[in-house]
């Protein structure tokens, strides 16, 4: 038995609005190259990243949105997120929650979730977009996980948030 998912287009159209669209009153799109961010030091052993995207005071509501690295050996525990993300294996591969994922997989952790312990072996590079939770609202937390000067021991990160 299949469950009916409406047509959103079809929802979006029957839309009213009091609006006129116009480029006055928008937010222009943001535009980021990897080559203008440093790696910065990740929270998780063996892990750096470049956030291209990340919220500020000045923008809130923006995604942690970039490119991990992860060197041979690179791991970290289960833990818990409030905000929802969306993975892509870019290069290497990944043994997530159990299972193994290579290069073209693609990983969606709704809101809330537990993100599996995680390892690699190969190393490799994923690209990650982690935004504010639809139903919990949660944002995701850049400052003090993924610009770090020095790293915890990972007993010491905490993984209830």
């Amino acid at each position: 038995m299949s469950k009916h998912v409406p047509d959103t287009a079809a929802a979006n159209a029957g839309l009213v609005t009091t609006r006129e669209a116009s480029r006055r009153d928008h937010k222009p799109y943001q535009v980021r190259h990897l080559d203008e961010v440093d790696w910065e030091t990740i929270r998780w052993p063996g892990e750096t990243g470049k956030m291209l995207f990340h919220p500020s005071l000045e923008d809130p509501t923006q995604p942690n949105a970039g490119i991990l690295r992860l060197e041979p050996g690179a791991h970290h525990p289960e833990h818990y997120h409030g905000f929802a993300q969306v993975w892509l294996v870019l290069k290497g591969d990944f043994v997530i929650d159990g299972r193994t994922c290579t290069p073209g997989t693609m990983l969606y952790h709704p809101d809330p979730h537990f993100e599996g312990e995680f390892r690699t072996e190969t190393g490799g590079e994923i690209l990650i977009v982690q935004y504010p939770g639809p139903t919990t609202g949660e944002r995701p937390i850049y400052a003090g996980r993924f610009n770090m000067e020095k790293r915890k021991s990972v007993a010491d990160e905490r993984v209830d948030l």
